[in-house]
């Protein structure tokens, strides 16, 4: 690690965050002081979070019931309020969602007009017969539409679920299919890469197979829908309990058929707020920008910002228009605050050398979000010597499971080299051993000690929360244990290596994948990699797959610069027994690379939902490998 911060707040910059005024409010007198107490009385914690930032509806007089259950905690019980009421507080002529459809599409809505469409789609949706409880689907571009649509879903207590247009129609089918919606959003095409993509054709099927669907709502692309005829109908906000159900979120699906993961409104509403406000400083004015798709629980995070009183930027296509500069074009053009990316993405335009702090302004721009992956202690030092030295870098990351962060940003504190900067505020986030000991200052497992009110509902179809169980409580009982192999840092931040069930385990030592990924990506020839661990003679060994730039060959000399390069900055277990050179790299439709899909590829066992990837094609690409066998 660095002996010094990359970045740290002046002064004056950390004296004027939400956060600076939460901790006065609290009596609190740094961040880890609030975090303890947000810990250790987290009833009060989240009490004040509710009232620091005016939650509309009502509050009830109880705030934590059975906190010693987890799962079986019980948040606000006597609660109720809308999120879509929360999100749609302003009203006017200033600018609530600014979109750009790469290069060649832009709209705008004000949050008046935001206000009459969700107002009009309610009234249409109520007359299809949708209400509390019933399912909305949306397979959907990152549009206005999308926003308003799951707004005036939420608006009548009923559920939003989405899936991004890339998806085929049965990886659509293996999500709204189990969950039957009543009504589907959809759009008539969408661009990638300078192209159109008509979706009438898939749009058919998925209706065709979706029979509880009684109205379809079809979204114009370049046009939305249109002029609405008539007097704007009353916008009514129906009141639902604390944890009612808002979004049914999927797991990826790459080993089975996705789970349907139910969030609370109450819980996602308090839980967006706090991260929003206290840990990205998002304040009323912002203009909040986060580089996703429906099918991605980062949309419904960005959306959330509109309860801050951030205006959304939204942004549909693919982030390398313009030879990678369009994200920063946007970020100039629409004065955006706050940007949101990968970690891949970070790793690609450092690898082609941008240099945005040379070519664009970026004067508005204090905040930049990282997550999919670990973001690498070099794409670190690439944000602050080639994005913007002044920036609180926020590496992030949570997931679908919790719609939300465990660990995340500080914008009162230091950003160190490779670490991210805090646990997130009422998160018991500690770092376990594999006999369930805290293991501060050794690597283990990411868990959560205590109840939070993000937790998941539940699973849909799951009635007696077997399923639920299973996925967080059966390593440590009583415990949420995520499946993050991770550090705790002397500096109270967190390094997440990869996902646990994917650590690489020769000899007996783990491994995280983030420690060999770090070390190959910076080689000029490596586009990407991904890394397995093989059954092989009774042990495991470690079997590297490569993606080169084009015209370069996976020889002798490269492959031993590569692992020189490993052993030199990791330990000898790191180095890999086998380097092969591939095509593709297969990858989720949220941008993250599948370990363990092709682990079973290289295993011969079958990949239960192939469907699942963004890429399924390059999963042959690792089938009967020759050079695996020897």
């Amino acid at each position: 690690m660095s002996e010094a911060p990359l970045w740290s707040p002046s002064p004056g910059r950390a004296a004027r965050t939400l956060l600076a005024r939460f901790l006065e409010r609290a009596g609190k007198r740094d961040f880890a002081e609030l975090h303890r107490w947000s810990v250790e009385e987290s009833a009060s914690f989240w009490n004040l979070v509710w009232d620091f930032c005016e939650v509309r509806g009502s509050k009830g007089g109880t705030t934590l019931a059975a906190p010693e259950r987890m799962p079986g905690a019980r948040w606000f019980p006597e609660a109720r309020l809308n999120f879509a009421e929360n999100l749609l507080r302003q009203d006017g002529a200033g600018e609530a969602l600014v979109f750009w459809g790469e290069d060649r599409v832009r709209r705008r809505l004000t949050h008046a007009q935001l206000r009459a469409l969700v107002a009009h789609l309610a009234q249409e949706l109520a007359a299809a017969g949708v209400g509390k409880g019933d399912r909305v689907a949306g397979y959907l571009p990152n549009l206005p539409e999308s926003i308003a649509a799951m707004l005036a879903t939420a608006s009548l207590g009923a559920i939003w679920s989405s899936c991004s247009p890339d998806f085929g129609v049965q990886g659509v089918l293996d999500r709204f299919g189990q969950i039957a919606p009543k009504a589907l959003f959809c759009a008539d095409r969408y661009l990638y890469g300078g192209k159109e993509f008509e979706l009438a054709e898939k749009n058919a099927a998925i209706l065709e197979q979706l029979p509880s669907v009684r109205k379809c709502f079809q979204v114009d692309y370049a046009q939305g829908f249109g002029e609405t005829p008539g007097a704007t109908p009353a916008l009514a906000f129906e009141p639902v309990a604390f944890d009612d159900p808002l979004y049914i979120l999927y797991s990826s699906g790459t080993t089975g058929a996705p789970k349907c993961i139910v969030h609370g409104a109450g819980g996602t509403l308090l839980q967006h707020l706090k991260e929003h406000r206290l840990h990205s400083d998002v304040q009323a004015g912002d203009r909040l920008f986060y580089f996703t798709t429906l099918g991605w629980m980062m949309w419904n995070w960005l959306a959330s910002g509109l309860a801050s009183g951030a205006a959304l930027l939204l942004y549909d296509g693919s982030p390398f228009v313009g030879r990678g500069r369009i994200l920063f074009d946007f970020a100039d053009a629409e004065r955006m605050t706050h940007l949101g990316t990968s970690a891949k993405y970070v790793d690609a335009i450092a690898k082609v050398g941008l240099e945005p702090r040379r070519t664009h302004r970026l004067e508005r721009l204090r905040a930049l979000f990282s997550t999919g992956s670990p973001l690498a202690p070099e794409g670190f030092e690439y944000v602050y010597q080639s994005i913007k030295s002044d920036l609180c870098l926020s590496s992030i990351s949570g997931g679908t499971d919790i719609v939300s962060c465990f660990v995340l940003g500080n914008p009162i504190g230091p950003v160190w080299r490779g670490e991210i900067q805090a646990k997130g505020l009422g998160m018991a986030v500690e770092v376990f051993d594999e006999a369930g000991r805290p293991c501060a200052g050794r690597k283990g497992e990411l868990v959560c000690t205590r109840p939070f009110p993000s937790m998941p509902v539940g699973f849909w179809n799951d009635p007696d929360g077997a399923r639920y169980r299973a996925a967080y409580f059966e390593r440590f009982p009583g415990v949420w244990c995520h499946g993050d192999w991770c550090e705790e840092t002397a500096h109270g931040g967190i390094i997440i290596y990869g996902r646990s069930d994917a650590v690489l385990n020769p000899g007996g030592v783990r491994i995280g994948t983030a420690e060999i990924y770090r070390q190959v990506e910076q080689l000029e020839e490596v586009v990407e990699s991904l890394v397995i661990g093989q059954d092989w003679e009774g042990d495991v060994r470690v079997v590297l797959f490569v993606k080169l730039k084009e015209g370069v060959l996976l020889d002798d000399a490269l492959a031993a610069r590569i692992k020189q390069r490993i052993r030199a900055n990791t330990t000898p277990r790191h180095v890999p027994a086998k380097i092969v050179e591939v095509a593709d790299i297969p990858r989720t439709r949220s941008g993250k690379i599948v370990e363990l899909a092709v682990r079973d590829v290289v295993h011969g066992r079958p990949v239960k939902n192939a469907e699942a990837l963004a890429n399924p094609e390059a999963l042959e690409l690792f089938r009967d490998r020759a050079e695996l066998a020897n």
